[in-house]
């Protein structure tokens, strides 16, 4: 059974519709597939409506979070996406990507970059605008080679030239959300330090104690010391070990199932959650 619980659509930054996310899952020959884009839920019918025969989606989101100035991504799975006290959240976070976006755009024109609102608004379609747009942008102005050499101190990473904040959810106040919303929470890529500074394992053992129930081991920003590094605190805290592909389609290298989750960690999270089932395909169009 191959279980990928991390991937993103066009309704933030990735670049496959929800449609075209779920179909491509199945071609690459997964069993399950998370949809988790940027703080909304909004490619959800979409992909429940072209979900194929074998495939079973689970739903979710992941959400953008700060502890401590540093800020981290926090994966929310079968949650009800219509539980008023996180839709309000989500919503408020959703927000303030715009104004964020055009505070980068004007970083970087200070700093002698051509890029504009308009091209960034383009690149982000329908989907909630956010950083990838606008790495994006800076490769098709030849800026820098590819959207991950835009997330460094150069550029976009925290504390970089051209990164602005945004509001951006408590951790602790977004596992209470995400669990009075019925769902379960994994902290993402939490040792991704070429996106900027990574949160101390003495924090995510406070968030474990809060009610944290997992995070993502295996990705593409570990390598294979980190990984078994965060196995290790993962057991020693009691938490949930996951793996994902972080898929943006075109977005970024990574490939649907590069990384998966174990079956019986996939059944547990299904287990704790309450908010929301998994959705087993039915031959969608």
């Amino acid at each position: 059974m191959r279980i990928d619980l991390h991937c993103h659509s066009t309704a933030s930054d990735g670049t496959d519709t929800p449609a075209e996310l779920v179909r491509n899952a199945a071609a690459a020959g997964l069993d399950v597939v998370a949809l988790t884009d940027h703080d909304t839920t909004r490619g959800y019918a979409e992909a429940i409506a072209a979900l194929p025969s074998g495939l079973t989606l689970v739903t979710g989101a992941e959400l953008s979070c700060r502890i401590d100035g540093v800020g981290m991504h926090m994966l929310a799975y079968l949650f009800d996406p219509e539980e008023p006290a996180l839709l309000a959240e989500r919503e408020l976070v959703r927000d303030d990507r715009v104004p964020r976006a055009r505070a980068m755009v004007a970083k970087l024109n200070a700093l002698g970059v051509p890029v504009t609102w308009e091209q960034v608004a383009r690149i982000a379609g329908e989907g909630s605008v956010g950083r990838p747009h606008v790495a994006a942008a800076l490769v098709e102005l030849g800026v820098v080679p590819t959207v991950s050499d835009a997330f460094t101190r150069d550029w976009l990473a925290d504390g970089g030239r051209a990164h602005a904040e945004k509001h951006e959810t408590d951790p602790f106040e977004a596992i209470r959300l995400v669990k009075g919303a019925g769902g379960v929470t994994v902290f993402a890529h939490p040792a991704a330090g070429k996106r900027g500074r990574t949160v101390p394992e003495s924090a995510i053992a406070e968030l474990a104690a809060a009610g944290l129930d997992g995070i993502e081991v295996d990705h593409m920003d570990h390598d294979a010391d980190t990984r078994e590094r965060l196995r290790a605190l993962a057991k020693d805290l009691g938490l949930l070990v996951t793996g994902s592909s972080d898929y943006h389609g075109s977005r970024k290298t990574c490939e649907l199932g590069e990384y998966t989750t174990d079956p019986e960690v996939y059944g547990e999270i299904t287990r704790r959650a309450t908010g929301a089932f998994p959705v087993p395909g039915a031959g969608g169009a």
